[in-house]
């Protein structure tokens, strides 16, 4: 008898919970969150040369909001910022030098149609500005304040996700 009870307990363990497994249903996959037609982004420049933010991030394909505010005190032609997204491929190093030479333009060179995106205006202390534009294609592009001597501490990575 002590054999069948060995046998009846190695059955019962092996296959006592296969009607369990078998009224189990998958969980259904989670919904991917709805992407929202326009991104709108905030990203602040102080007077100590500095962005609030080092990423921003977008979706393919959105409209885009951004505003820019300069949170400090001093006056544009002593501590101006402005937010301009480069164009991939752009020599960050070498936009920004030219961009110096361009004090007329607030610092935009009028031949780097082909580098920028998109740029705010040059604003000074307390003042702020907003521009729209559509996402770039999926990838990671860079953005910099053009103000002469800013780009080495004001710039960051500005990435568009790809819509899956």
């Amino acid at each position: 008898m002590s054999l069948m009870a060995g046998l009846w307990l190695v059955l019962a363990a092996c296959g006592g919970g296969s009607q369990e497994q078998q009224s189990q249903t998958a969980a259904p996959a989670p919904a991917k969150p709805e992407i929202p037609a326009v991104a709108e982004l905030a990203i602040a420049g102080n007077d100590q040369m500095q962005y609030d933010k080092k990423k921003l991030e977008v979706y393919e394909g959105q409209t885009v909001k951004l505003t820019l505010t300069h949170s400090g005190t001093l006056a544009k032609e002593a501590m101006g910022h402005n937010w301009v997204l480069l164009a991939q491929g752009t020599d960050l190093a070498a936009f920004a030098t030219s961009a110096m030479g361009a004090k007329d333009s607030d610092y935009i060179p009028a031949d780097s149609d082909a580098q920028i995106i998109v740029h705010t205006d040059m604003l000074g202390g307390g003042e702020s500005t907003s521009i729209e534009f559509p996402a770039p294609a999926a990838g990671t592009y860079k953005y910099l304040c053009t103000f002469p001597g800013h780009y080495v501490m004001m710039q960051g990575d500005f990435v568009v996700k790809p819509r899956e």
